[in-house]
């Protein structure tokens, strides 16, 4: 089972803390969260779309469709890419790349730390049930 499955079906991760997570929804219908800045993290440790795609249990079609689409979405690319053969290929992030997931999770830092008092009110008002 793939760990976003896992996930879905209230595994391993459904136990965690209560998380806030932050999704730009852009008016062209465009989105940045949580899924795409990981994808571009993974591309930015394993110099892959491929690999960054199969740690999050994606096709590689799958990983390389969101990439395109950040790269379609911004006035400069995000991710670099040389295509495979004899030297082999690869990809990276431009320093664009870079500068979208220091300002997402720039982003994301500003609004946990001051949205901690209604998070905690929130969490306070859901029902006390066992998850078993």
């Amino acid at each position: 089972m793939k760990p976003r499955e896992r996930r879905m079906m209230g595994g391993e991760d459904a136990k965690m803390a209560t998380r806030l997570t932050l999704r730009l929804d852009f008016p062209a219908g465009q989105r940045v969260g949580p899924g795409k800045i990981a994808l571009l993290q993974g591309v930015a440790r394993h110099g892959s779309i491929a690999a960054a795609g199969r740690e999050l249990g994606m096709s590689y079609r799958r990983a390389w469709l969101l990439v395109d689409e950040l790269n379609r979405m911004f006035a400069a690319p995000i991710v670099a890419t040389k295509p495979g053969g004899k030297s082999g290929g690869g990809a990276w992030l431009t320093d664009h790349g870079e500068r979208l997931i220091a300002l997402y999770r720039a982003m994301e830092a500003t609004l946990r730390q001051r949205s901690g008092n209604e998070l905690g009110e929130i969490e306070a008002m859901l029902a006390d049930r066992d998850p078993t």
